[in-house]
């Protein structure tokens, strides 16, 4: 039974993904195992792996994870560029897919409080785009709104029971210190990001 070790110590949001990318399409391996020292990181390449049916497991030792992986019976294709261990639109939404791409907790330029206002407006209102809504990713300043203490948590939460799923980046969230308070959504990495944006028919981006 083969089985590769993958080093990503070291590495920073989407490396160690690509990395394993890789080595899936090259060698598929029966068994895998993979070092790193980013939680983020831990989180995408767990899910990645699962998707292409890998049962995972993980293990921390002096803040190295080492992720161990083995081929099980309901084993896919690996995922390509663009088909990303990201939720499918639903049938529903095929036709035309929105992805909204925040990249703050406010809404516009000027004053922070009114921004906040803005922007709880805003969640509150996208339920109007129906089944077009197909994605929500939040990089830098956005993430804090998928965090458990945010007064935006349950408008994602609803959004998201709609069925709208919702990327928070990994990156982000470390560099915020809110990985543990992450209340919905999945986290993600810029590769998973990339190919939202490219298979969206329409971006609303603020």
């Amino acid at each position: 039974m083969t089985e590769i070790t993958v080093d990503c110590l070291g590495m920073t949001c989407p490396q160690p993904l690509m990395a394993i990318r890789k080595v899936l399409e090259s060698d598929a391996p029966e068994r895998l195992m993979v070092m790193v020292d980013d939680e983020a990181a831990l989180e995408n390449v767990s899910r990645y792996l699962s998707v292409a049916g890998y049962e995972v497991h993980s293990a921390r030792i002096a803040g190295v994870w080492t992720v161990s992986a083995a081929l099980g019976a309901s084993a896919v294709k690996v995922p390509a560029a663009g088909d990303q261990p990201c939720p499918a639109p639903s049938s529903a939404g095929e036709g035309h897919k929105v992805v909204v791409f925040l990249s703050s907790d406010t809404l516009g330029a000027g004053d922070d409080l009114l921004g906040a206002k803005l922007m709880a407006n805003f969640l509150k209102t996208l339920p109007e785009l129906g089944h077009d809504l197909w994605r929500i990713v939040c990089v830098n300043g956005a993430v804090r709104l998928a965090s458990a203490d945010s007064p935006q948590v349950d408008a994602l939460k609803a959004l998201e029971a709609a069925g709208a799923s919702i990327l928070v980046c990994g990156t982000c969230l470390e560099f915020f210190g809110l990985l543990e308070k992450k209340a919905v959504g999945q986290t993600t990495n810029m590769l998973d990001v990339v190919t939202s944006l490219q298979l969206a028919s329409k971006v609303i981006s603020l």
